[in-house]
Formats: C-alpha cells, structure tokens, sequence
C-alpha cells in the first residue's frame, strides 16, 4: 500500500507541476495602427512593410546573434477600445523558413480591426497577450506604430502605459508622419507627443517614418533596435544596412 502511496504521489506531483515555457531572447508585440485614418490601401501597405523587414537577412542576423538565436512575435492591429485584432499569433523566428511562414500568414488574413484611436486599450491588449503566452524572453516589448496621439475611448494613455512599465515591458513608437501622402498627418509634434505620452521603460525609442519610401527601411532598423540584445551589436548591423543600400 506504501509503494502505492508513493507512486501516486510521485505521478501527482508531475501533473501539478506548471508546464515549462519556452525560453527564448525577446517577446515582441507589434501593435499596427488600423484605425478610421487607415484605409485598405493602408494596411496592406503597413503589412508589406513589416513582412518585408521581418525576412531581411539583417533582422534575421540581429535575432541569430542572441543567446538563445530565436524570439516570439505576434501582429496585432487596433483600433477602437474593443476592436485589437490578432492578425498573426504568436510565432517563433528562428531564421528564414519561419520569418517567412510569419510573413506570409500576415499578408493572407484579413482586416478585422475598425474604429477611433484607443491606444490605451491597445497596450493593454499587448501587455495581455505578453502575460497569457508561453514564452519566457529575457526581454518583453510592445511595439506601437500609429499616425496620431489621440485616445478616445477606453483607458487613458498614462494609465495604460504605468501599468505596462511596471510590469517590466518596454514600449517602443513607430511615428508614422505619412504614407501616401504629403505633409503631417496632424498638427501637432507627432515625434514629441510619442516621446512625451507613449514609450517607456529602459532604453524606449521612437522611429520616424516620414515617407512611403522610409516605411519599410523604419520598420526595419526598429525590429534590429528591438531585437538586438546590445546597442553596439544593433549598431554593427545597421552600419551594414547602410552600407549595402
């Protein structure tokens, strides 16, 4: 009855036991703008451009030199308070064959996300997603790219953004000054506001996009800020970007 006894106990104890998350160098979540301001056009073009940097083979070196050599990574596009729709979920990116597959199912899905800006919301939903996954990276960052600092709905932008810091992720901007257009796409100090209002934690940073031609080239060198575990290493591979341009 003993040997039982111990037995079950021993089979118990491995059940209660929590599954073990993946560990890997980075949890990164990519938060599109997909509000009112962005027609189909738009997010089709926003799409290319993150698919097109994810396959690059220098974001693909800043993963491989890593510890680990891989991340996990989800597209998401927001919109209103209720509207933060998971267009590819999580995936792992180990290298080409896998950036690709990411690529590929982001330009496949359709659009789902509709209404006015609710950023606050929106990085509620990523740190969220960040909570709920099963991945254990040694950095976690929510990536917000939007044409505007405006919240109309949901949680205040503070709110959300002390909630998420305090939770130990870190949120980086895309400012996204125009894309098939010319000029500003608001009044007001986009770089500022985003600078002032949206990122933070340890080394935020905000990336400029002031063009069509610049969208993809400013997507690129924010995955490699991003994904790079070292400045000097991030510098390293942008110098080489630049150089084979």
């Amino acid at each position: 009855m003993r040997l039982w006894i111990v037995l079950f106990s021993c089979v118990f104890l491995v059940w209660s036991q929590p599954a073990r998350s993946e560990e890997l160098d980075l949890e990164l979540v990519l938060l599109a703008d997909a509000t009112g301001s962005i027609d189909e056009a738009e997010i089709r073009f926003q799409r290319s451009g993150y698919a097109e940097a994810i396959t690059d083979p220098s974001v693909l070196n800043a993963i491989n030199s890593n510890i680990y050599g891989k991340i996990a990574v989800t597209y998401v596009e927001w919109a209103d308070m209720f509207s933060q729709d998971v267009v590819v979920p999580w995936t792992v990116i180990d290298g080409t064959a896998s950036a690709q597959a990411f690529a590929t199912q982001l330009m496949e899905a359709p659009r789902r996300a509709y209404g006015r800006n609710a950023i606050g919301a929106a990085l509620l939903k990523g740190k969220e997603l960040i909570d709920a996954n099963d991945y254990q990276g040694l950095r976690r960052v929510i990536d917000l790219s939007a044409d505007s600092a405006n919240n109309w709905s949901g949680p205040s932008i503070e709110e959300a953004r002390d909630t998420v810091v305090a939770a130990g992720i870190v949120i980086n901007g895309l400012a996204v000054l125009c894309r098939h257009c010319s000029g500003r796409p608001v009044a007001y100090d986009l770089e500022e506001r985003f600078y002032r209002d949206i990122i933070g934690g340890p080394a935020a940073f905000v990336v400029t996009a002031d063009s069509a031609q610049t969208f993809a080239d400013a997507v690129r060198k924010k995955l490699i800020l991003e994904i790079a575990a070292r400045p000097s290493d991030a510098d390293v591979i942008l110098r080489q970007l630049a150089d084979n341009r």
